[in-house]
């Protein structure tokens, strides 16, 4: 168990992400087959759209799922796709076209690897695996697409305004940062829960953001973490993702490989895929290890999963601010809130629990590190909690010998203090 030896203090609001997230009309019967002309013609009119929808579907299906050598069934459902390395999606980029995988990156120092087992993913469970020189990728369905609000938004975060304060409706964080340094990284171990989400529209995620840039147009992060988001994969499964962008979410970036832009390097993750096993209220308790880190001698953003799996890297070229050094990191929840029936949603965060139900009830992270300019793993100076609506989800912290710097976080969303 944990016991904490030194709690962090809430600061003032500072800079997070915010989101923003048919009228029928009827004709009067009457004795003439105009009206029929007119609903013949209206169906016509809605027929060709879907008609077209669906040809710009497949044509963007085309352009994500690339040729596979080999297909693995995941019990879960999913096709796992065995793409050539050099066939994959971040290679249809313009600053990327014709180029190869790097080489791994020098390694973060002080780095100490965990020693859990690596059979992190359901689809890995067969036994099967992907061949050298391929990388595994989550094949994307027209049920997936179609999901989405059109196909130029899939796979994307809503565009949203960004601002210096959390009180917009929308996105509500539970979260631990730092800021006032330069951060070339960050690494935490985050439990991993299966919270529910009351809406195809609304998701809950526990993730890492290294982040630079002002919190206007030209917004820089990089994301990591695990999700669950039935409108991104049609089910209830948290699953390990990824997230870039460097113009605040508005054209640039997306989840996973559902873009250009993300280098795969590792045949043994799959971006996108579910993760398994998922802790349990009172019982078992599973974290998944997650590092970011620039790479001192080609800038590249590189990104380790587990025990010291390098899944790949993101390109410096694709960001303005982060080609030099993020200016902060946050670690914690995030959920949407649509209030779709009037009320807060009652999509839990973490365990769907209160941070101060503590261990095998409540969610954390913990060894909470930031990376500095020496390419060393150390423990974040200064690090503050702030939870957006703490009658609804809330965070708790500390530092301990075995935990280092860590937290509680979470809750269930709607109850009788967060109507």
């Amino acid at each position: 168990m944990v016991s904490s030896s030194s709690y962090c203090k809430i600061s003032p609001v500072i800079s997070f992400l915010v989101l923003f997230l048919c009228v029928s009309s009827s004709v009067p019967p009457v004795f003439s087959s105009k009206p029929e002309n007119i609903q013949q013609g209206n169906q016509t009119l809605r027929t060709g759209k879907e008609v077209q929808r669906l040809k710009l579907i497949k044509a963007h299906l085309k352009k994500i799922n690339k040729p596979s050598v080999k297909t693995i069934q995941s019990p879960d459902g999913d096709s796992i796709e065995c793409v050539p390395t050099h066939q994959q999606p971040a290679f249809d980029h313009p600053h990327l076209k014709g180029q190869k995988p790097l080489d791994p990156p020098e390694r973060v120092r002080n780095g100490s690897a965990d020693t859990a087992s690596e059979n992190y993913q359901l689809w890995s469970f067969s036994g099967e695996s992907c061949p050298e020189g391929t990388v595994p990728i989550r094949r994307t369905t027209e049920q997936d697409v179609l999901r989405a609000s059109s196909v130029r938004r899939f796979g994307r975060k809503f565009q949203r305004p960004i601002r210096r304060d959390t009180s917009s409706s929308g996105h509500e964080h539970a979260v631990g940062y730092v800021t006032g340094q330069q951060y070339y990284g960050a690494k935490a171990s985050i439990n991993v829960w299966s919270p529910r989400v009351a809406s195809r529209y609304e998701f809950s995620l526990s993730q890492m953001w290294v982040i630079s840039g002002s919190f206007g147009n030209d917004l820089n992060t990089i994301e990591a973490g695990w999700q669950v988001s039935p409108e991104l994969y049609g089910d209830s499964y948290p699953r390990f993702f990824t997230y870039w962008t460097t113009d605040a979410y508005q054209a640039t970036g997306c989840y996973n490989l559902l873009c250009s832009g993300f280098v795969q390097t590792s045949n043994r993750i799959a971006i996108g895929a579910a993760i398994s096993p998922r802790s349990s209220y009172r019982g078992g308790q599973f974290d998944i290890s997650i590092m970011i880190w620039k790479d001192p001698k080609h800038g590249n953003w590189w990104l380790e999963f587990g025990s010291g799996i390098l899944v790949g890297y993101w390109p410096a070229r694709l960001f303005t601010h982060l080609r030099n050094h993020a200016s902060m990191v946050q670690y914690g929840g995030e959920v949407v809130n649509t209030r779709s029936s009037g009320y807060h949603t009652p999509t839990q965060m973490g365990s769907g629990h209160f941070a101060g139900e503590g261990f095998g009830r409540a969610s954390y992270f913990r060894n909470l590190q930031v990376v500095d300019w020496d390419n060393s793993l150390i423990p974040p100076q200064n690090l503050k909690v702030l939870a957006d609506h703490p009658n609804c989800y809330d965070i708790r912290g500390g530092i301990n010998r075995v935990w280092g710097h860590y937290f509680y976080y979470g809750g269930p969303g709607r109850n009788s203090r967060c109507p």
